[in-house]
């Protein structure tokens, strides 16, 4: 069974498209193709035979033609504050812990992480294993799982790849060999040069320098890949901005702990649309037709921000111009009366008053509902196929007026003036038929495109990319 893995000399090198990548081409050459990450840091989560994983690993998944598993990213820590975060194990909430307690966890983890190695190593020709971060950060070296503890452990070599784009790549992977200990940087075996613009020969001097310096192999220089973000991204870091540029406005307040803001992505992708990201420090814009609460992983805090940055005014102003608002799961809860927290699990015991748009009543409770879910849409007699994630219950007079029903139950609610709803069900927009109909019916013009096949499409291209500019078959011998 073959194996490699691809590190990041920094973060946001890359790393995640190129593994979606060269799953997608190797799986294209006939070979059994998994993917895997021991350990990722997101709060954009995907569900895997009900539990959960990190975004990138189920887009790898279907890069390689099956469906996502816990298997494939063991380990996935939730950031839930600047200094804490859930710890997921395996599909399944372990614990919340400090960022300094998370040391003396980690060695604990290296077991499940490597049995989740060890299957997946079993049903594949070649796993394609995605790093976290950088391994230069030498100062959280000792436990690792993530870069070079895991290669050490599993005996996987490494293919350490630069960003070229915010400039320095030279340092960063010369540099990254000077600091590491001499054990870690035998495991590199070679180098990559990601999201080039312009012409790539005028770095074959630098990429000779690397190669020289550090005795590396080099694999290839890859140039900008532009349609990246026709694919969901994992780091909300990616998120923000404005895209589109169609005369639907929708606006989106970037909450501090957003969460599963791939929901945004098949509106963006809407020709009749421009999706606005709106930054803390900016207003919600008033003029917009729809705006979006989006997920978030500390519901009470970014509800808290939510009013301390005035949207809360701008969106009563909106609503009173006429916009709809759409609650999803943690923005759900946060368009009720109350948010309940007794049992203190986001933070002291105690309830805080919502935003009151929608007459209901959320409970925080420990258990966390994880699952797939097919709805119908009663509005538009559409199905819709997602998933929730989500601590608490929600109940009141609104839901007696549901967005959707799961086996005859309601899901949601609307308010009685339809202007205000909220669901638990991520993933709506992903059904063409129902983002269609959703759309029409406040007055924008949705397009024809199908949303499964822009992913595929850009699966194939992103490949195809890669084939042209990185030595897949060196890669392969080195694995």
């Amino acid at each position: 069974m073959k194996r490699i893995m691809i590190q990041g000399a920094g973060s946001n090198v890359g790393k995640s498209l190129l593994v979606a990548g060269l799953c997608r081409h190797f799986t294209r050459q006939g070979l059994t193709v998994r993917p895997f990450k021991p350990q990722n840091m997101s709060n954009n989560a995907a569900v895997a035979e009900g539990g959960e994983i990190g975004r990138a690993q189920a887009l790898q998944a279907r890069a390689c033609g099956v469906a996502p598993h816990v298997d494939m990213n063991p380990v996935l820590l939730k950031p839930e504050s600047e200094t804490g975060a859930q710890v997921i194990v395996q599909g399944k909430r372990l614990t919340t812990v400090k960022a300094r307690d998370y040391a003396a966890l980690k060695p604990q983890l290296m077991a499940p992480v490597l049995d989740s190695f060890r299957r997946l190593q079993a049903q594949a020709d070649l796993v394609i294993v995605e790093g976290a971060g950088s391994p230069a950060e030498v100062n959280l070296r000792a436990g690792d799982i993530a870069n070079m503890g895991f290669a050490r452990a599993a005996d996987v070599p490494v293919i350490l790849t630069g960003d070229i784009d915010r400039g320095g790549v030279i340092a960063q992977l010369v540099g990254t060999q000077s600091v590491l200990d001499p054990g870690d940087a035998a495991m590199i075996r070679g180098f990559l040069i990601n999201k080039f613009r312009g012409d790539p020969r005028l770095f074959d001097e630098g990429y000779r320098l690397i190669a020289d310096r550090t005795g590396w192999q080099g694999l290839g220089v890859i140039p900008w890949f532009a349609n990246a973000h026709r694919l969901p991204a994992e780091d909300a870091a990616d998120l923000g901005g404005t895209r589109g540029s169609g005369q639907f406005l929708i606006a989106v307040p970037h909450l501090n702990r957003i969460a599963n803001f791939d929901d945004l992505d098949p509106l963006a992708q809407e020709p009749g649309v421009t999706l606005k990201i709106v930054k803390p420090g900016q207003p919600l814009p008033v003029e917009a037709d729809l705006i979006i609460l989006p997920g978030s992983k500390a519901t009470i805090a970014d509800l808290a921000h939510f009013r301390a940055e005035g949207w809360d005014i701008d969106l009563a102003a909106a609503l009173r111009r006429g916009a709809r608002v759409l609650g999803l799961c943690g923005g759900y809860q946060m368009l009720g009366r109350e948010i309940a927290d007794p049992e203190g699990i986001e933070g002291k015991p105690g309830s805080v008053p919502g935003l009151g748009l929608l007459d209901l009543v959320t409970t925080m409770t420990p258990d966390k509902r994880v699952t797939e879910t097919t709805a119908h849409h009663p509005a538009s007699g559409t199905e819709v196929r997602g998933y929730e994630i989500h601590l608490g219950q929600t109940t009141g007079p609104d839901r007696a007026r549901p967005l959707f029903t799961v086996n005859g139950q309601p899901e949601g609610a609307v308010r009685a003036d339809g202007l205000v709803m909220g669901s638990y069900l991520h993933g709506m927009f992903s059904a063409d038929p129902f983002r269609r109909a959703f759309l029409s019916s406040l007055g924008a013009t949705p397009g024809n495109a199908s949303y499964d096949q822009t992913i595929e499409e850009t699966l194939d291209a992103l490949a195809d990319h890669l084939a042209a500019h990185v030595d897949c078959g060196a890669l392969l011998k080195l694995a």
